[in-house]
């Protein structure tokens, strides 16, 4: 019986897959958490924001603006399966990977010419400001 464990088991281990699987894995998502690294700068035209999206196709990515509210958001999907020579099924694995993030972006962004690109992994969004007149942000208060 031993060693019918062992050939599922490389280390000799009785619960190889799961316990490595915890212990590689999702301790490790929980101590750093599954948001993606991110860095926010501002310039003087603009506010700019990277992430760290590495595994993620464009197509996955979902970037919007509601109110006063940037929300980046992405989902994906991976599986894998193996066969013996028989085509019946060893090992199925599936993984799915999914993170939402949300800014609170001041009222100075121009909306409609916020853009982004990705390149190898970094996902980069620029929110230009819009440039207001000194005499528009001017209130004349008359006195009473």
């Amino acid at each position: 019986m031993r060693n019918q464990l062992r050939r599922f088991d490389r280390s000799g281990s009785f619960f190889p897959t799961f316990f490595n699987y915890i212990n590689d894995d999702v301790f490790k998502n929980l101590a750093e958490g599954s948001l993606p690294a991110t860095n926010v700068s501002e310039t003087e035209n603009a506010f700019n924001i990277e992430l760290s999206v590495p595994g993620f196709k464009k197509e996955e990515i979902k970037i919007e603006v509601e109110k006063d509210v940037l929300k980046i958001s992405a989902a994906h999907e991976a599986n894998s399966e193996e066969k013996d020579e028989n085509e019946r099924v060893l090992r199925r694995e599936f993984k799915k990977t999914s993170f939402t993030r949300s800014f609170s972006i001041p009222e100075n962004i121009d909306i409609e010419n916020i853009s982004a690109s990705q390149n190898d992994g970094i996902l980069q969004v620029t929110l230009p400001k819009q440039t207001v007149a000194a005499e528009d942000k001017v209130k004349k208060i008359e006195i009473q």
